[in-house]
């Protein structure tokens, strides 16, 4: 995936809006003002960091070389994948979904309603 690619998918989500508020490199992406990924623009190949479950994780940087503990992140929620075309995109999709929803499950619940 790509940078655009990655964007297009992550904003067509609801109630997802983009922004650089740490610096103009990192592309955040928050669902109602929280966080659920961050793309780093200017590594090569690109970096992202999604939020998982815990157990999930684990799971993942063991099956995964390109995913790592989040980088600048809570490392035991936080992945960083980098996207140097060893993980399919449809799997990486399932992650930022994951993460969407892990978000998501965290708003209040009239929050939550207006999203479906």
């Amino acid at each position: 995936m790509n940078s655009e690619s990655i964007r297009d998918y992550c904003i067509a989500k609801p109630g997802v809006t983009e922004s650089f508020p740490f610096d103009e490199v990192t592309l955040v992406f928050k669902v109602s003002g929280k966080i659920f990924a961050l793309l780093s623009l200017d590594n090569q190949p690109l970096t992202l960091a999604l939020k998982c479950d815990p157990e999930r994780a684990l799971q993942l940087r063991d099956m995964f070389p390109a995913v790592r503990p989040g980088y600048h992140m809570n490392k035991m929620h936080w992945n960083t994948i980098t996207l140097d075309g060893t993980v399919r995109t449809n799997q990486i999709q399932e992650w930022i979904d994951h993460s969407y929803e892990l978000v998501k499950k965290g708003l209040p619940k009239a929050v939550r309603e207006q999203l479906n």
